[in-house]
């Protein structure tokens, strides 16, 4: 199964770039991790909702066709581990990939959102987008460990 994050952002800290590097390294091959960074609109002149919408056609041209598009939001359904890995377990069922998709600094795009078949919130905090792509990647890992029974999870 095809695990894809599509993430706003291509000029993160190392810590990031390290972080995401070390879990997507751990994942195997039954379940495969890829990373799609979409390059941020362009903010000058205080139009942030034209970068949004820019950002947001970017990710939907890179999304897969059939793909199953999660958005990452605040205000979205909050998962434990062994809920997301049930999640996960369903669409390997289905064969179908699962598309992660991670806002800019400034949100989301509708299109994203509207595209989505599950709206997924890591916290009720608003997250930085570069710490978000690293909690998703640790929390995809675990998962996935969860679904082969490997000890990385201590419920």
């Amino acid at each position: 199964m095809r695990l894809l994050m599509l993430a706003a952002g291509t000029r993160l800290p190392r810590w990031v770039n390290e972080g995401f590097a070390d879990y997507a390294q751990r994942f195997g091959n039954d379940y495969r991790l890829e990373l799609k960074e979409i390059a941020l609109g362009q903010r000058s002149g205080g139009n942030v909702g034209q970068a949004i919408m820019k950002e947001g056609e970017r990710m939907l041209a890179a999304l897969p066709a059939g793909a199953y598009t999660v958005a990452l939001q605040v205000g979205g359904r909050a998962l434990s581990s062994e809920q997301l890995a049930r999640f996960l377990e369903q669409r390997a069922r289905d064969g179908r990939d699962v598309a992660f998709c991670i806002g800019g600094p400034d949100g989301l795009a509708p299109a994203i959102d509207e595209r989505a078949g599950l709206r997924w919130s890591l916290s009720a905090l608003t997250l930085p987008h570069a710490l978000a792509r690293v909690i998703v990647v640790e929390a995809l890992y675990r998962a996935v460990s969860i679904l082969k029974g490997h000890p990385y999870h201590r419920a």
